[in-house]
């Protein structure tokens, strides 16, 4: 009997602890999302559904017909790589691997022919949109990047932290019309 209480005395602090830890890491989550992403008033013409970069304030907006849109923070192409028009979201991928386009690789030789996709040195992240553009994608970061956000890093694609482009990978469509403006 008292063998079983130590037990029973064990397995209720571990799942307390396990419990407390879920809190912990759902608090931390909810918190770094909620500082990158957010609902604002957008007026623009698009239609709901329609992903808007606006590259000089470096962000990306979903908007959602109701006068509204989520607002993410981005990194956009550097100069002369950042691109302006109209396409549309040709795939979508979890934890994509990655081939470096020829313009990366002549810049950076020594990198591996292949990224494999969940290797923290593969620039997509988490996620990654693709577009009806060569090589270029809506992605997310390593976290060694993830300053890079809100500035003009990339060779021409839109980096998102990871929490974010998990959000927004959830909310498009293969079809999703993307808008990229000044």
């Amino acid at each position: 009997m008292y063998k079983q209480r130590i037990m029973l005395g064990r397995s209720a602090n571990t799942i307390r602890f396990i419990i407390a830890l879920f809190v912990s890491l759902a608090t931390w989550v909810t918190a770094g999302e909620a500082s990158a992403r957010e609902f604002v008033a957008f007026s623009q013409s698009y239609p709901a559904g329609t992903i808007v970069i606006k590259q000089s304030e470096r962000r990306l907006y979903f908007t959602t017909g109701t006068g509204t849109a989520v607002r993410y923070p981005i990194a956009i192409g550097r100069a002369g790589k950042a691109w302006q028009g109209s396409t549309f979201v040709q795939g979508k991928y979890f934890s994509p691997a990655w081939v470096a386009p020829d313009v990366v690789r002549r810049d950076h030789p020594h990198l591996s022919s292949v990224i494999p996709g969940g290797s923290p040195r593969n620039p997509m992240g988490a996620a990654a949109i693709t577009l009806n553009l060569s090589e270029v994608a809506i992605h997310g970061t390593t976290a060694s990047m993830r300053r890079s956000v809100g500035t003009a890093a990339s060779y021409g694609c839109i980096r998102m932290y990871n929490e974010d482009v998990i959000d927004l990978i959830h909310r498009v469509e293969v079809g999703t019309p993307v808008v990229a403006i000044p």
